[in-house]
């Protein structure tokens, strides 16, 4: 969680007011009705939720589902990547800024080592995953980082995913000066080791695709400041206590814990969620400029409580 909101007063929500399992399974069903096949488990820090792995092996059993990922830390990977495996997640990303100390302990508030984070990895990999890094890149604090990063991802056979720093949420202190541009990270890349673009694997895929000429991995970058792709986006995100948003920079949610805990039924909740989704507006990156300049406040969801 970011340093600006976690503290020794940081009030947790209590037990029954998260989703239960058998919630979550629930409108997972009736999302894959709708034509939902991926699912990725978030945060905050998935990890930390007591039985994960039996909530995996729940949802990677449902039938149209052809995809469980997982995001993470990845400082409890070293623990539980065995498990995972076992209950059939078959996808991990690890959110990874920077591999000098100083400059992840910068990043990440100091809460953890970057060692800590490596030995998850390879934890990951020794039981058979294939491991993305996510690396976001604030100007001014970790631009030094982009090729050692892209040095240990090729060594490591892990495809790594740049991230421009993004306006999430209400405490991170962005501006765009602290933007460092998708194309200066690719000019980087290219200088350093030769590059070139692939296709996408699908429509859209949030990562611009690249491959590095000698053929050893490719990576992405996810540009949502400098080219946003809220046009191609087909993500819905659902909160730990069941508010769903259609944005990650949305301001307001849905209470679908609120709906299923008054006994309402699974064919009323489809409508609604088609409703939802057939009305959403949301377009926030392709307007942040108007944004920026009408609005001199706008609350936003937290990425730690939503996800990435």
């Amino acid at each position: 969680m970011p340093a600006e909101i976690f503290g020794p007063d940081y009030a947790f929500l209590n037990k029954n007011e998260l989703l239960s399992f058998d919630e979550i399974e629930r409108l997972a069903r009736l999302f894959v009705s709708l034509g939902v096949s991926k699912l990725r488990l978030t945060g905050g820090e998935p990890l930390l939720r007591k039985g994960l792995s039996g909530l995996i092996t729940r949802l990677h059993q449902i039938p149209g589902i052809d995809d469980v990922a997982l995001t993470t830390n990845g400082v409890l990977l070293s623990r539980f990547a065995p498990d995972l495996k076992a209950a059939g997640l078959q996808r991990i990303t690890v959110s990874l800024d920077a591999l000098d100390e100083d400059c992840f302990q910068k990043m990440n508030g100091g809460r953890t080592q970057a060692v800590k984070v490596l030995e998850g990895i390879q934890a990951a990999q020794d039981v058979g995953f294939q491991v993305k890094v996510n690396a976001v890149i604030e100007k001014g604090v970790n631009e030094s980082q982009i090729l050692p990063l892209a040095k240990y991802a090729r060594k490591n056979n892990l495809i790594l995913r740049f991230i421009e720093f993004m306006d999430v949420g209400n405490h991170n202190r962005w501006e765009m000066a602290k933007v460092f541009p998708s194309k200066e990270i690719v000019s980087l890349l290219d200088q350093a080791f030769g590059i070139e673009p692939i296709d996408p694997n699908y429509r859209g895929e949030v990562a611009r695709r690249y491959r590095y000429k000698d053929g050893s991995t490719e990576f992405g970058i996810i540009a949502s400041v400098t080219a946003p792709f809220c046009a191609d986006c087909s993500r819905t995100r659902l909160s730990a206590d069941g508010q769903l948003y259609t944005c990650l920079f949305g301001n307001i949610g849905w209470d679908l814990r609120g709906l299923m805990r008054e006994g309402i039924g699974d064919q009323e909740l489809i409508e609604r969620l088609s409703r939802i989704w057939a009305r959403r507006t949301d377009r926030y990156s392709e307007e942040r400029s108007t944004y920026l300049t009408e609005h001199k406040y706008l609350h936003k969801v937290e990425m730690s409580y939503i996800g990435g």
